[in-house]
C-alpha cells in the first residue's frame, strides 16, 4: 500500500466474478512457475528451501537471460485480431531501454548481469527441480521429512540415477489396461487359427489371414492383417 502511494499508484481490488482482473499478474503462473515447478503439492522444510532454492536461481535466470514477447498492439479487422509485438527482450533489456529508469538502477542491473553465469544458473535450476521430484516420489520410496537440505540433496544421485527428473517432465506410472477397448474379431475363429498353429508352427501372421479370408469369405477385410 505504501509503495503504492509513493509511486501514485492508485491501490485496487480484484471484482467478485471477474477473474481477469488480476491477468497481468496471474499470466507469469503457466509461463514460469508451473513450467519450472510442475504440478505436484509440496509440504515439509524440506520442500520450503528447495523451493526457495529454486525461485532464487529461476528468478535471475528468466529475468536476465530468458528473452520474451511483449505485445505492443492489437487491432480488430472483421472476426480477426491481429496482434503486433516488440522484438524479443529479456526484462533486464526492457529496463535498461526504458526512460524513466535511473542511471544508478541501470548500473546496478549490468553489474549484477556481467556477475551471473546462464549455464550455473540452469545447473542450480535443474538440482532444485531434482530435488522436488525426489520429494514427490510416490512410488514407495521414503519421503524427506525435516532433516538437512544438504544431507538430502547428497543421495539424488543414488535415487535419480536412470532417467528424467524434472517434475515437469516426470510422467506418471502407466496403470496395466485390462480390459479390449473393442470387441474381438477373431474370438469365434481363434480355436481353429491355434490349430492350424500346431499343425505348421513356422506360418506367418500373413498366411494365416489368407487362409481365414478363404474359409471365410467376406468376414474379414485386409486392414484387420495387422489385428490378428
Amino acid at each position: 500500500m505504501s509503495y503504492c502511494e509513493r509511486e501514485q499508484i492508485e491501490f485496487t481490488r480484484s471484482r467478485p466474478y471477474h477473474k481477469n482482473d488480476q491477468a497481468w499478474i496471474e499470466q507469469k503462473n503457466g509461463a514460469v512457475i508451473r513450467r519450472f515447478v510442475g504440478y505436484e503439492r509440496f509440504s515439509g522444510v524440506v520442500a520450503g528451501q528447495v523451493l526457495a532454492q529454486l525461485y532464487q536461481a529461476t528468478r535471475l535466470y528468466v529475468n536476465y537471460f530468458q528473452p520474451s514477447f511483449k505485445l505492443l498492439q492489437k487491432s480488430r479487422e472483421g472476426s480477426r485480431v491481429k496482434k503486433t509485438y516488440h522484438k524479443p527482450a529479456t526484462p533486464c533489456e526492457r529496463l535498461l531501454e526504458h526512460s524513466s529508469i535511473s542511471k544508478e538502477a541501470k548500473d546496478m542491473l549490468i553489474a549484477q548481469r556481467s556477475e551471473l553465469d546462464p549455464v550455473e544458473l540452469l545447473h542450480r535450476i535443474r538440482t532444485s527441480q531434482t530435488a522436488l521430484a525426489a520429494i514427490s516420489r510416490t512410488d514407495g520410496v521414503e519421503r524427506p521429512g525435516n532433516e538437512n537440505l544438504e544431507q538430502f540433496l547428497a543421495q539424488l544421485p543414488y535415487l535419480w540415477e536412470a532417467g528424467e527428473a524434472r517434475p515437469t517432465h516426470r510422467q506418471a506410472a502407466k496403470k496395466t489396461r485390462h480390459w479390449r477397448t473393442r470387441k474381438d474379431p477373431f474370438e469365434a475363429v481363434w480355436p481353429e487359427v491355434l490349430s492350424w498353429l500346431q499343425e505348421d508352427p513356422e506360418t506367418t501372421a500373413k498366411l494365416l489371414f489368407q487362409r481365414l479370408q478363404r474359409t471365410y469369405p467376406e468376414k474379414f477385410k485386409n486392414g484387420q492383417l495387422r489385428t490378428l
